[in-house]
């Protein structure tokens, strides 16, 4: 029977101790890895990734993180290239997908960005936030209608996520749906959002209108 981990020291100490035990343990040092990260210990966690997917090559979340120490570097190409290695070494490995789509929607390619988005989604039902930024690259296309039932899709797995609710006001706003767009504003600006000035003034309009 496994002890728990007191603390990220205890616990990366016995995750170094499994890897001397069983070198070849990807898992172990992916393990190990997430809990450097943890510690913003970035360049020794890339190192044991590395050796992680030499192990298991097919690590497909090994990948995925080292997708992310390179985007905290500000190093774009090399996290796409990261997570579209993870697509292919495991099919249907939504964190990937969606990934891919929140980076090209960084890069502007918003048709990219919406194709893996759509696959995130397909693949995993309640990846909220690939629902989320999905609802504000149909936003970006003018999809308004597609808009609204991607943040309606991440409102019904997280009705407090506030950036869905920032979305779904601005295409009530553009559909003309003062009402609605009023009700999600106001959620999102009491989730502690930074909602736009802009909406904000016409927020404050639709309550004069009342």
């Amino acid at each position: 029977m496994s002890v728990q981990a007191k603390n990220a020291e205890e616990y990366i100490a016995s995750q170094r101790m499994a890897i001397q035990a069983n070198p070849e343990c990807g898992t172990s040092k992916y393990n190990l890895a997430v809990a450097l990260i943890g510690q913003k210990k970035y360049d020794e966690a890339e190192e044991i990734l590395k050796d992680a997917i030499e192990a298991s090559p097919n690590l497909a979340e090994a990948y995925v993180q080292l997708g992310g120490i390179a985007l905290n570097r500000g190093d774009m190409e090399s996290c796409l290239n990261y997570n579209r290695i993870a697509t292919k070494v495991r099919a249907g490995f939504a964190p990937a997908f969606g990934n891919l789509g929140f980076i090209y929607m960084q890069q502007g390619k918003v048709d990219e960005a919406i194709k893996n988005l759509q696959k995130a989604v397909v693949f995993n039902s309640k990846f909220v936030q690939a629902y989320t930024t999905l609802g504000n690259a149909y936003l970006v296309k003018n999809l308004i209608d597609e808009s609204i039932e991607a943040s309606k899709k991440a409102l019904e797995i997280s009705p407090d996520f506030p950036i869905a609710h920032n979305n779904i006001a601005i295409a009530y706003l553009q559909k003309g749906d003062k009402k609605l767009f009023a009700k999600h504003c106001q959620k999102a600006i009491d989730l502690s959002y930074d909602v736009a000035p802009e909406m904000i003034e016409e927020l404050k309009k639709c309550k004069e209108e009342k």
